[in-house]
């Protein structure tokens, strides 16, 4: 009965685990391109400003929330070796120690960029400013976490609302970079180059990475855990 229970509640924690994952994604994802469109000072009759500001800010901090429970539900899964120590320091961990550990490096850029807008009033603008560009370094690398430790990456659910993420933020940038152009071309030329390498790797990468055979021996899942996953944590590329 207690095995029962156990096997009940590491489902429950797995389940909620992507599932929040998945959430906070949509959310970060929502944010960035509110930011870029808050950035081009983007506003109509029916959506002024104001309102584009206030649902970025809102939208910002639901993101927060589901980050919290994303990290607390990982830590609360018996199955994975996870402490929450290794939620907030890079590479500390022994589960997937590199896509973990890109999972840290996001969670902690976007607590500097929401601590520092608390204090945006002592901190100063252009400090404010400086800091709250890291939001857009962790949104990629916050993809790359979700494409390198989730078990579930390689479900056409979860990898058709990754990619269309992707996607989305793409053409934000694509859309903030060329309107204006050629004002700032140094910044719009790094900003297309680093979207379009981005772009390159994940066309790259996912089918010999997440979407290859194995994946789960070579993303760095200890070997103690290798064969031993509960058949709901297993992806289809490893039920085969």
């Amino acid at each position: 009965m207690n095995d029962v229970l156990a096997a009940s509640s590491g489902s429950v924690y797995w389940y909620l685990t992507r599932s929040t994952g998945a959430v906070a994604l949509l959310l970060l994802t929502s944010a960035i391109v509110l930011g870029v469109v808050d950035v081009r000072r983007w506003s109509t009759p029916q959506w002024p400003r104001f309102v584009v500001d206030s649902l970025h800010r809102n939208v910002s901090l639901l993101a927060m929330v589901f980050l919290a429970l994303h990290v607390l539900t990982s830590v609360l899964d018996s199955f994975a070796p996870i402490s929450l120590l290794d939620a907030f320091v890079p590479f500390a961990g022994a589960y997937r120690r590199l896509w973990l550990g890109l999972g840290a490096i996001a969670l902690d850029l976007l607590l500097a960029v929401t601590l520092t807008s608390l204090l945006r009033q002592r901190l100063g603008y252009a400090s404010w400013r400086a800091v709250h560009w890291l939001t857009y370094a962790s949104w990629p690398i916050a993809l790359l976490h979700g494409f390198g430790t989730g078990s579930d990456a390689a479900s056409a659910w979860l990898l058709a609302l990754s990619i269309a993420c992707a996607a989305i933020v793409l053409l934000a940038v694509l859309a903030r970079a060329l309107a204006g152009w050629p004002e700032h071309l140094g910044r719009r030329s790094a900003a297309l180059g680093g979207a379009g390498a981005f772009s390159l790797f994940l066309l790259l990468w996912l089918p010999a990475g997440p979407l290859g055979s194995a994946w789960a021996r070579r993303s760095g899942t200890p070997s103690s855990l290798l064969g031993h996953r509960p058949s709901h944590a297993r992806p289809a590329t490893e039920r085969r």
